[in-house]
């Protein structure tokens, strides 16, 4: 299947630009997929895990509070992420599309990401699950090294830089973040299975899931991956799904849509 082009798009798919989550566990491989789709695509990658880190690098009042928690594997408070994420998608560059990586992480962020877009009539295609397996994860991501410069993510085995260390983009040196040891890795698990399995859950609800199995080689997922965003670009009509979320009391939003 051949690569749909936004400028050429007609009718609403080309008013409405694309507008996608990527969701699944730590290491699932997020970053790598957002990579190739903000590329094709054109979107601005709004990546809550760079946005904290940058806030962490400023030294700012937000990065005290997160370097503590994201250390130990925590989450963020959902009030924090949302303000963040508020102002963020305010921003010009998103009008042409985005790409939501890291977010949202449980389903109180999940319902008011719907809500903030239905209000601005501006509703999700579809939300891209990337399905893998703990162990698996565990292996991932003590293997794996990202750039501080431009957040391009390595694993040494699978997917390695061309030169060692280096980041194929922009020759900065790689970095084994402080959250990728085992302990915080695990912890990391237990709240993704506690606090954003629900949110998947809520995303299933109202139709726009769509699971990947993240185990298959990496050229392998980013097919899948772009039949799915293809056949939501091609078979849904972004206004009307707007036009129900508006309407729609909350509560029976999920009832709704399946209906």
């Amino acid at each position: 299947m051949s690569v749909i082009d936004l400028r050429r798009l007609t009718g609403v798919a080309r008013q409405q630009a694309l507008r996608i989550v990527l969701i699944g566990p730590p290491g699932a491989g997020k970053g790598t997929q957002a990579a190739t789709l903000k590329e094709r695509y054109g979107l601005a990658h709004v990546s809550t895990g760079d946005m904290l880190r940058e806030e962490v690098r400023r030294q700012s009042p937000l990065g005290s509070q997160a370097r503590a928690l994201m250390a130990a594997g925590k989450l963020v408070p959902d009030a924090l992420i949302l303000d963040m994420m508020a102002q963020r998608l305010q921003q010009p560059d998103v009008s042409r599309g985005f790409l939501l990586d890291g977010f949202p992480r449980s389903r109180a962020q999940g319902e008011a990401l719907v809500a903030m877009l239905a209000a601005q009539k501006q509703p999700l295609h579809t939300v891209v699950q990337l399905d893998l397996q703990d162990e698996e994860i565990v292996r991932r991501l003590s293997l794996r090294r990202s750039c501080p410069a431009c957040g391009r993510v390595y694993h040494l085995h699978s997917n390695p830089p061309t030169l060692h260390g280096l980041c194929d983009a922009d020759g900065s040196a790689l970095v084994h973040r402080e959250d990728d040891n085992e302990v915080t890795i695990r912890t990391r698990l237990s709240v993704f299975h506690e606090q954003t399995e629900p949110v998947i859950e809520f995303f299933r609800s109202i139709g726009l899931l769509r699971r990947v199995d993240a185990s298959l080689p990496i050229d392998h997922v980013e097919h899948l991956v772009e039949r799915l965003i293809q056949g939501a670009l091609t078979k849904s009509s972004p206004l009307r799904t707007s036009r129900r979320l508006a309407v729609s009391k909350y509560r029976s939003l999920g009832r709704s849509l399946r209906g």
